[in-house]
């Protein structure tokens, strides 16, 4: 272990996961940490998690050898500022936002390039807060780390080391390249549920036709459009360059499937829509699509010797035959590690009985 002091600035369900999980790995580190609310320092003090029963001040973080930022942007922004010059030299600043843009252009600006390096757990859920922090959040999902142009290789290589041993799978991304992707397959498909939605409320009749008859295709691609609101226009104001560009991309690409349709052109139509199902089909475990009904669960699961092997063994003792299965990576929106597919309606309430009997949390979509 090369870092002594880690501080925290937010402790709701990212930074205190993270928190948990370090702890839990290094019971000797020193934890300290600064909330939006007192009782989440009480709370954390009284779980042995910080050591401190009041919100630290910022002179508090100096000898810190890792800071970490979960707060949202724009206050991760104001922190940085006034951490500057309130920190030792070997201290490194991260964050743990779903958009890089703004936090990176302010450490340029701010010239702080050398003690800054990014940060995105692909890792989340619903729930908020400390209460809802879970020590096992991170395994298996992707962490993305965005160095600076002045970050050192060897301080890059020890925190990708760190976050490794949180469980998760860190990728070294530059940070425009995160937020063009990021805003790809995430940011934009989340505008298009909305607009979808959007789309429907107002051409539906006064029997609300549409509402009533809506089934599995429109629901699984709209289900997105049940997030967060006010989350949502924070990220596409803070991502706004690459959302626009891909927005435009898009624009492009309905206009040409527009005018396949308008023309009748049949091998434009199978063209697009095969090589659309053959980039789907080769992304790692389905999600429920528009086309076909997928029995799927995903369960939390420690990640554990055997522990794969245990669910399997339970379900095949009892006669139920997996027809997928395998670790969920992304899980920005998802509770689970563990994801099964099986074959039937019916196989799936079996097993969602059977593993919430042995004391598994189950998740259905």
């Amino acid at each position: 272990m090369q870092f002594q002091k880690i501080g925290f600035i937010g402790l709701g369900l990212i930074g205190g996961s993270i928190a948990k999980r370090l702890k839990a790995l290094y019971n000797d580190v020193t934890i300290i940490a600064v909330a939006g609310c007192a009782s989440t320092i009480e709370e954390a003090y009284a779980q042995g998690l910080i050591a401190n029963a009041a919100p630290c001040s910022i002179d508090d973080f100096y000898d810190c050898d890792y800071i970490f930022l979960c707060t949202p942007v724009q206050k991760n922004i104001e922190y940085l500022r006034r951490l500057k010059g309130n920190i030792n030299e070997r201290c490194i600043i991260t964050d743990v936002g779903s958009v890089k843009t703004d936090i990176h252009r302010e450490v340029t600006a701010l010239g702080m390039e050398r003690q800054f390096i990014g940060g995105h757990p692909m890792a989340g859920s619903e729930k908020t807060g400390l209460a809802n922090a879970k020590e096992s959040l991170l395994e298996n999902a992707y962490y993305i780390i965005t160095p600076t142009a002045g970050s050192d290789n060897t301080q890059v290589d020890a925190f990708r080391d760190l976050v490794a041993s949180l469980g998760a799978i860190p990728i070294v991304l530059d940070y425009e390249h995160h937020d063009y992707a990021t805003a790809a397959i995430s940011h934009l498909p989340h505008i298009i549920a909305y607009s979808l939605v959007n789309l429907v409320r107002r051409c539906d009749d006064a029997d609300n036709t549409m509402k009533t008859i809506a089934a599995g295709g429109f629901k699984d691609i709209t289900r997105i459009a049940s997030s967060s609101p006010v989350m949502w226009e924070n990220i596409c104001l803070s991502n706004r360059e690459q959302i626009l560009k891909l927005l435009d991309s898009y624009m492009e690409e309905l206009k040409e499937m527009r005018a396949a349709v308008d023309d009748a052109d049949s091998d434009k139509l199978i063209d697009a829509f095969s090589a659309a199902k053959d980039y789907r089909d080769s992304i790692t475990l389905h999600a429920n699509g528009a086309l076909k009904q997928i029995y799927e669960l995903y369960i939390d699961l420690l990640d554990e010797a055997g522990g794969i092997a245990t669910v399997a063994t339970i379900l095949a003792s009892n006669h139920l035959s997996i027809k997928n299965i395998g670790i969920i990576h992304n899980r920005e929106f998802e509770d689970g590690v563990l994801h099964l597919e099986m074959y039937d309606a019916k196989s799936l309430d079996a097993a969602v009985k059977l593993l919430s009997h042995h004391h598994y949390t189950i998740y259905e979509r």
